[in-house]
């Protein structure tokens, strides 16, 4: 029969195991499911697969934003702050996705967690100027006006 300390450690014990193993679920989720989409499963080829599935979000983040551009062509304000807005959310990305895979600085698998970041976060701006492309005419809410 365990003691009431030594089962208060047991349970302890539990709750750290149950803690690693969600870290350790959460850091290599996303990488074992880039892994799934390669043909080159060593480091390099891992990290040549990241890359690449961001400049693909890159080119769609860049096609909705000229596409915003052309809608503003008539709105220099708007277009001034559009670029305004957009050179700070670039450089807000990149030092947000070096804050968060500088734990993997100096290791092989920093690029492909890097451009990971790069891509998920690119993705989400993507979806926001997407939605700004799919406004109402009328729509007050909304600084990009209808096709």
């Amino acid at each position: 029969m365990l003691s009431r300390d030594s089962a208060e450690s047991a349970r302890g014990g539990l709750h750290v195991r149950a803690a690693a193993i969600a870290l350790c679920v959460t850091i290599f989720a996303v990488p074992c499911a880039l892994a799934g989409e390669c043909a080159d499963q060593t480091q390099s080829g891992l990290n040549a697969c990241a890359d690449e599935a961001f400049r693909k979000a890159d080119a769609a983040l860049n096609g909705a934003y000229k596409e915003i551009v052309r809608r503003l062509k008539d709105d220099p304000t708007t277009t001034r702050l559009l670029v305004q807005a957009q050179k700070a959310w670039l450089g807000w990305r990149d030092a947000e996705c070096a804050f968060s895979s500088s734990p993997n600085a100096g290791g092989s698998i920093f690029q492909m967690v890097y451009s990971m970041c790069l891509e998920t976060l690119t993705k989400k701006r993507v979806a926001k100027l997407g939605a700004y492309l799919k406004c109402g005419e009328g729509d007050l809410g909304c600084p990009v006006p209808a096709k």
